[in-house]
């Protein structure tokens, strides 16, 4: 049952407005829930307010308290001689001072409240402002709560201050009430240990929270279930998860069984400490004891599974949350969590179809659920996907924090677009979310990963400037950069930076260091921060030794590569797949086939299944020692494997076969690619041009042409050389001239090469009107034509053409020179075309 009560327009309205028409009849309605004739005043009721002007609705919990007639008489006929003293009940009273500023006039509020007399109003007036969790508004009323008369010193009371510093990290402030409260002869009591350990334990002060449990147990108050959680809470979330369980020992050695709560902080403990196996384990302890599962503990469980790589069964435990008679429905947070499993394993579309489904469910995604989604997008550098996900994120009214900036900000930097990145960077600012140091790291790695390196070492300057301190993954980045720029000085100048300010190298930092000078050449100076790194004892691992072992190899240091990977054996450093591959090239440059198929063999025998980039070595290694079989074998057993081979693995056994004489193979290699979807890379391409070279299947080649013509700009030189020499080796000149003009209109660029093998084949068949005709297109183009160029006309004038024809050769020669300005040859340094006869007597 319930109450409506309608509030009616009055009989007569003095001074209407017309300007503000008045709300009709019934436009509010209030409901309060019937009681009982025996009024208990600290009763809770629930009220309900309806306000169908507004469109809103509002429900509520009151609590009158103590009220005027319930007052003694003395204190009564005081209250009701004041006009100014209101007959308020708590609930009203806690509004009123909610509503002020903590640095308002509170006291004149509670001053003009009847209900003061009462002392039994004083604890629900703390309860009911502790629970609003403003902490100033908190203190100012037990301020002035201590100076009413009337006022006596409860525990309750004092538990309840402890609990609301505790909520604000106020942790000697709630040490301090913790004394205050036994000057008032106030004992405490079980309530008030429990409260001021997980004060404790959430600030980190695991051991306080151990002495606060020995001075209760010298105190002779008895530890509670609530105590020993606690505890075990304050010890677990700062990742003791050992001294956690030795509480939890005690707790059941003492006759107090754990309970539902217990057993997740337990869990929660062996998360904290990484302890994710053995928080499997206890979970199949804890259900074999018959403790059914609630939805954090089982959102533990997924959280573990997914830290261990174990998708499916964390996908099975969510599937199994999710079935309509489980009791443990799925919340914001197992949600989050799945969507961040997909997000780890690369499948974004997935991540986002289980945040359609989070929504579908009737749950309101939270800034974690956002962050997850816009984070997904960016591992992949998706910009405009993520860029979307934010602003819908704003359009609902959930504001970004650090954490959705900086996903974006880096989303764009993947996504190499750095002046977006710092667009949003300067948004963030605009918006009144600091950057962090995760931030501008992110930004930094944006403008390094793209080339501005002048912007990255900038970006370090304005960190120190807005008081963050560059920490190694600033140096990292950075040094990654000046790699990437072929900056040698700027490496120096940023390992000075970096020692300047006592920033010491991890591996990952000393790594990229190496890392940056061999990618400019400079040997010597990588083997100098290498030996710095172990003088500063900093342990080397197989990314070191990859980047040491892979940089020698590209700069034919095959020798020292070996070395490095006999130095690597002897410091029992586990070979990586990135290793073995590195060692495998390097034996296969040096000719050692037994030594690079023993590499192989011992990284199959050590559990590391081969990847593309070890197989595609191994086709290098048979392709160099001309063994088409054995390469043919291993690019069989990547597929057995389920290993798709890339562009580069298919290209390298395509080489294979055709210096084995097997051209027919790699024409149905090409029709393998075209199945699997593999893309065509330049090097497929001039291996099918030899291919059907060499089989004289010009119709093939000709589709191999058509193939070619939408990448015909991106193609290198090389092949396209190596195409037009194909046609005119057999004779097909017309469709040498046709091809070549195809790659002028593409748009490729045509240099000298290209023309001077034109030229060569042209005059090979005979062609010499052609031969003048395509040096006119040079000048035209803007590269002039060679002196030997000129010279091989000549002399083809003077040997081949017959007197008719070469005398119109040479006078087109000459007129082609007049036009071109040859004689401006002389002026540049160049030596002109030698006569005919001298070209005969030097023969």
């Amino acid at each position: 049952m319930a109450t409506v009560y309608h509030h009616q327009t009055p009989f007569f309205i003095p001074n209407p407005k017309p300007l503000r028409p008045a709300k009709t009849a019934a436009s509010s309605i209030y409901c309060f829930a019937k009681s009982s004739n025996n009024i208990d005043p600290f009763e809770e009721k629930k009220q309900a307010h309806v306000d169908y002007d507004a469109g809103t609705h509002k429900l509520s919990t009151g609590i009158a308290g103590v009220r005027k007639s319930d007052l003694p008489k003395r204190h009564r006929l005081r209250v009701e001689g004041d006009r100014f003293q209101k007959d308020w009940t708590v609930s009203e009273v806690v509004e009123r001072v909610i509503k002020l500023h903590h640095w308002g006039d509170i006291e004149s509020v509670l001053n003009r409240w009847a209900g003061r007399f009462a002392r039994k109003n004083f604890p629900v007036l703390i309860r009911e402002i502790t629970m609003r969790g403003s902490i100033e508004h908190g203190i100012q009323v037990f301020n002035w709560m201590k100076n009413q008369k009337n006022y006596c010193a409860r525990n309750d009371i004092y538990n309840m201050m402890i609990r609301l510093h505790a909520r604000h990290n106020r942790i000697d402030q709630a040490r301090g009430l913790f004394f205050e409260m036994q000057k008032w002869r106030c004992k405490p009591d079980v309530e008030t240990y429990n409260a001021l350990i997980s004060a404790h334990g959430r600030a980190g002060q695991w051991r306080w929270g151990v002495n606060i449990m020995e001075d209760m147990l010298r105190e002779a108050i008895p530890p509670s279930r609530t105590t020993y959680n606690n505890l075990i809470h304050a010890c677990g979330s700062s990742g003791n998860w050992r001294e956690a369980l030795k509480v939890c020992k005690k707790m059941t050695d003492n006759g107090i069984g754990p309970d539902l709560v217990t057993h997740i902080i337990v869990l929660s403990a062996y998360k904290s400490g990484s302890q994710y196996s053995k928080a499997l384990s206890y979970f199949e302890l804890m259900r074999g004891t018959n403790v059914n599962p609630d939805t954090t503990t089982l959102n533990i469980v997924i959280n573990c599974l997914v830290k261990l790589g174990k998708y499916e069964e964390a996908i099975k435990v969510f599937n199994s949350m999710r079935e309509k008679r489980s009791k443990c429905r799925p919340d914001i947070v197992t949600y989050t969590s799945i969507m961040h499993m997909y997000s780890v394993c690369g499948q974004v579309e997935n991540c986002h179809s289980v945040f359609n489904t989070l929504i579908a469910e009737g749950l309101k995604p939270n800034i974690v659920s956002y962050n997850a989604l816009i984070g997904a997008y960016a591992s992949l550098g998706l910009s405009e996907q993520a860029s979307s996900i934010f602003y819908d994120m704003k359009k609902r009214g959930t504001r970004p924090d650090v954490v959705s900036y900086t996903s974006l900000l880096n989303a764009f930097g993947k996504s190499q677009q750095p002046q977006k990145a710092k667009e949003v960077f300067d948004m963030m600012r605009k918006n009144n979310c600091k950057p962090n140091l995760v931030s501008y790291n992110a930004l930094i790695d944006a403008y390094g990963s793209n080339g501005f390196l002048a912007e990255a070492v900038e970006l370090l300057r304005e960190m120190e400037q807005a008081g963050l301190q560059p920490n190694v993954v600033s140096i990292s980045t950075l040094l990654a950069a000046c790699g990437r720029c072929c900056e040698k000085v700027k490496i120096d100048s940023i390992l000075k930076a970096a020692n300047l300010r006592g920033i010491e190298l991890n591996t990952i930092a000393y790594n990229a260091g190496i890392g940056s000078y061999m990618n400019v050449g400079e040997y010597e100076a990588a083997l100098d921060l290498c030996k710095r790194m172990r003088k500063k004892r900093v342990r080397p691992d197989s990314v070191t030794y990859n980047v040491l072992i892979s940089g020698c190899c590209k700069m034919s240091k095959y020798s020292e590569a070996l070395d490095f990977l006999v130095e690597m054996r002897d410091l029992k450093i586990p070979f990586s797949k990135e290793v073995y591959s590195s060692a495998i090239c390097a034996y296969s440059k040096q000719g050692q086939l037994a030594e690079a198929e023993s590499i192989f063999d011992m990284m199959k025998m050590d559990g590391l299944q081969p990847d593309v980039i070890a197989y595609t070595a191994m086709l290098h290694t048979y392709t160099t020692a001309e063994q088409w079989e054995k390469a043919f074998a291993v690019f069989q057993e990547m597929e057995i494997n389920g290993v798709q081979p890339d562009s580069v693995a298919c290209a390298a056994l395509m080489r294979s076969f055709n210096r084995g004489s097997q051209p027919g193979k790699v024409l149905l290699l090409a029709e393998f690619m075209r199945d699997k979807n593999i893309p065509f890379i330049d090097a497929v391409f001039f291996e099918m041009v030899s291919a059907c070279t060499i089989l004289r299947d010009w119709k093939t080649l000709t589709d191999v042409i058509h193939t070619m013509e939408n990448s015909l700009p991106r193609i290198s030189v090389g092949t396209l050389n190596h195409l037009l020499h194909s046609f005119a080796k057999v004779g097909k000149i017309d469709t040498m001239l046709k091809l070549f003009l195809k790659i002028v209109a593409s748009g490729a660029v045509v240099d000298s090469t290209t023309y001077s093998i034109l030229l060569k084949d042209l005059l090979a068949a005979g062609y010499w009107r052609k031969y003048i005709e395509v040096m006119q297109w040079m000048e035209d183009a803007g590269v002039p034509p060679s002196p030997q160029m000129y010279n091989n006309i000549l002399s083809y004038a003077h040997t081949s053409a017959g007197p008719e024809n070469g005398a119109a050769i040479r006078e087109r020669i000459e007129s082609l020179k007049r036009k071109s300005g040859y004689s401006l040859l002389k002026s540049k340094g160049c030596d002109p075309p030698l006569p005919a006869n001298t070209l005969i007597g030097s023969l």
